[in-house]
């Protein structure tokens, strides 16, 4: 005799499992996307090793968070903002890394939200005479236009 009990009970157990797989895979998606969308890389220095922000222009929402990540090997760098290269208002030194401070390990990081909608010119201050030197504009919908990938000395 057929156990109908029995297989209904399986198949309730098997939707049950697709569910959960289907909500985890879905969770996973939501915070990956959550996460990319908070979130804009910026390289400092190249992957031939040039001294460049990569990419060197862009554009990000106001209220991102913007990661610049030593890539150079035996170099160290800082980010600086340009005080007379900000919107009105914004105080560079305030978003800016210390003076003093270096990000001297490639993998180790900066990271800035800047929440005034325009154009920023960062550098860093050890290379700036090289031409480290990259720009940001800030604007209020959801995009990301990289203007430049790298600028080579």
């Amino acid at each position: 005799m057929f156990d109908f009990t029995r297989m209904a009970l399986s198949m309730s157990a098997n939707k049950a499992f697709k569910q959960v797989g289907i909500g985890l895979a879905s969770t996973a998606m939501s915070a990956l996307l959550t996460t990319n969308a908070l979130a804009f890389d910026v390289l400092l220095g190249g992957n031939d090793g040039s001294l460049a922000f990569v990419p060197s222009a862009f554009s990000v929402k106001a209220g991102e968070q913007i990661v610049f990540t030593n890539n150079n090997e035996g170099f160290s760098h800082n980010v600086m903002f340009d005080e007379k290269k900000v919107p009105p208002g914004v105080v560079a030194s305030a978003i800016s890394m210390k003076e003093q401070e270096r990000l001297i390990a490639p993998g180790e990081t900066y990271a800035v939200s800047l929440t005034v909608k325009g154009t920023y010119t960062f550098y860093c201050s050890e290379h700036q005479k090289d031409g480290m030197v990259g720009k940001v504009t800030i604007v209020l919908d959801d995009i990301h236009i990289v203007l430049d990938d790298q600028v080579k000395i």
